[in-house]
C-alpha cells in the first residue's frame, strides 16, 4: 500500500507517516525476533501509568456522583474500591469474577497510594522496559500481579486489595536477580539501587499498614523470573515464540479485565 499517497489524500504529511509506519514495522519484526526495541514513541510504562490514572479518575467521579464527596480522593471506602475493580476473593470464587485478579493492580486506595505507586513505576519502569523489551515488561507486570494476589488469598482472603505495588515489587525483585546475573559495575549498581528501593518500600508498607503479602508475592515471583529470563540475544531469539505468546496472552488478559470491569459497572 502507498502510505504516502494515503496520508496525502487525508491532508496529512504523507512522508512523515510513511517513515513512522516503516519504523513501526521494523520494531514489530525486532520484537518478534526477541530483540530489545529502542523507541521514543511507544512505551508500555506510559500506557500502564495512563491506565492507572484513568481508572482512578473514574473512581473519584463515581464516588462524587454517588454522594461520597471528595473524601474519596484520599480515602475511598471498600464498596467503592470493589466497584472500581478492587480484588475481593468472594466475588472471584463465588461469582467467577476472575478479572479482578488483574484489575486490582490498576485500582488505588486514594491519591497518596496512587502517587507513591506511580512514582515507583515512573522511576523503575522505563529502564527495565528498555532492557527486557515491551513484551517482557508487560508479562512481568501481569504475572507478578497475579502471584501477588494469590498470596493475598492465602494470607487474607476476606480483605479488599487494591494497588499496583505487587507488580511493582515484582519489577524490583526481577531487577535484583536479573542485573545480578548480568554482572559488571553498571548492572550491579542497578541491582543495589533496586535493593534500596525494596527495603524502603517494605519499611514504608509496614508503617502505613500496606498489603505486604502482595509485596512479598510480587517480589518473590519477580526474583524467580529474573533468574530465568534470557539475557543473551541468541537466547532471546530462540525463545521469542514463547515469550511473544506469553506477552500476547498477558496483553489480552489486561484488555479483557478492563472490558469485564466496565461491564460490571452496569450491574452494580
Amino acid at each position: 500500500m502507498d502510505w504516502k499517497r494515503f496520508f496525502d489524500n487525508l491532508g496529512m504529511n504523507g512522508t512523515r507517516w510513511q517513515w513512522r509506519i516503516m519504523r513501526w514495522q521494523r520494531q514489530w519484526k525486532q520484537a518478534a525476533r526477541g530483540e530489545t526495541i529502542s523507541t521514543n514513541d511507544f512505551s508500555v510504562t506510559k500506557l500502564l501509568l495512563t491506565l492507572n490514572l484513568i481508572l482512578f479518575s473514574i473512581m473519584i467521579i463515581r464516588g462524587v456522583a454517588a454522594g461520597y464527596g471528595f473524601s474519596t480522593l484520599l480515602r475511598p471506602n471498600s464498596e467503592l474500591l470493589v466497584i472500581s475493580g478492587g480484588q475481593w476473593w468472594p466475588l472471584v470464587v463465588q461469582h467467577g469474577e476472575w478479572w479482578r485478579c488483574i484489575s486490582y493492580a490498576f485500582t488505588h486506595g486514594g491519591l497518596i497510594h496512587l502517587a507513591f505507586n506511580m512514582v515507583v513505576l515512573y522511576q523503575v519502569g522505563p529502564q527495565l522496559e528498555q532492557e527486557i523489551g515491551p513484551g517482557g515488561f508487560i508479562s512481568l507486570y501481569v504475572i507478578t500481579a497475579l502471584v501477588a494476589t494469590f498470596l493475598g488469598y492465602i494470607w487474607h482472603p476476606m480483605v479488599v486489595v487494591v494497588g499496583a505495588s505487587g507488580a511493582l515489587f515484582g519489577m524490583i525483585g526481577f531487577s535484583i536477580s536479573y542485573f545480578h546475573r548480568i554482572g559488571g559495575y553498571q548492572a550491579l549498581a542497578q541491582r543495589d539501587f533496586m535493593l534500596r528501593w525494596a527495603l524502603f518500600a517494605f519499611i514504608f508498607g509496614f508503617m502505613v499498614g500496606a498489603d505486604n503479602a502482595a509485596h512479598l508475592g510480587g517480589a518473590i515471583s519477580g526474583v524467580m523470573l529474573g533468574f530465568i529470563f534470557p539475557i543473551s540475544l541468541r537466547s532471546r531469539r530462540a525463545l521469542a515464540p514463547l515469550t511473544n505468546l506469553v506477552a500476547g496472552l498477558c496483553s489480552l488478559a489486561i484488555v479483557a479485565s478492563m472490558i469485564f470491569l466496565a461491564l460490571s459497572w452496569f450491574r452494580y
